[in-house]
């Protein structure tokens, strides 16, 4: 039987995440769609989002210890941003260029995994920023990403 690595591991790491994030927040800065949405974020949130994605897909607590993030935090950063569908669709296609110009993993398993969690997350991102009200309780754990129905990697 051959171990299964996490998303974390097969993706590269923390690395990729960050070269991730901070490479699709550029893109993100330039677009006239999303750009107001983000004028003002903290110079520190690529690498909190990469932190969040990474904890999320198996790697370290890094997210919830070092940067004292939780679920719960994250989904109040979208309540009451009211977030549009063309909106979200530019954000999943600035994300996933920038996953392709980085190298980040591209067999079909991971790619899979990756464009669930990310429809999954920006959907909820959607639903979340219509209100003021927050679904998930302080405390509540992170979202745990895997596999998925290809049970892993493609590994001959």
């Amino acid at each position: 039987m051959k171990t299964v690595p996490t998303l974390y591991e097969w993706a590269g790491g923390r690395e990729a995440f960050e070269r991730l994030t901070e490479l699709f927040y550029g893109k993100v800065l330039q677009d006239e769609l999303l750009e107001p949405v983000f004028r003002h974020m903290n110079p520190e949130h690529s690498k909190h989002v990469a932190h969040f994605i990474a904890e999320v897909f198996g790697g370290p607590k890094t997210y919830t210890e070092d940067d004292n993030g939780s679920h719960a935090g994250m989904v109040r950063h979208h309540l009451g941003k009211m977030l549009t569908e063309a909106q979200r669709r530019r954000w999943m296609a600035l994300l996933l260029d920038s996953a392709d110009e980085i190298g980040l993993a591209s067999d079909p398993e991971f790619r899979s995994a990756l464009v669930g969690y990310l429809e999954w997350g920006s959907r909820l991102a959607i639903m979340n920023s219509s209100t003021a009200d927050n679904p998930i309780s302080e405390g509540e754990p992170m979202p745990k990403w895997g596999w998925g129905e290809t049970g892993g990697p493609y590994q001959p």
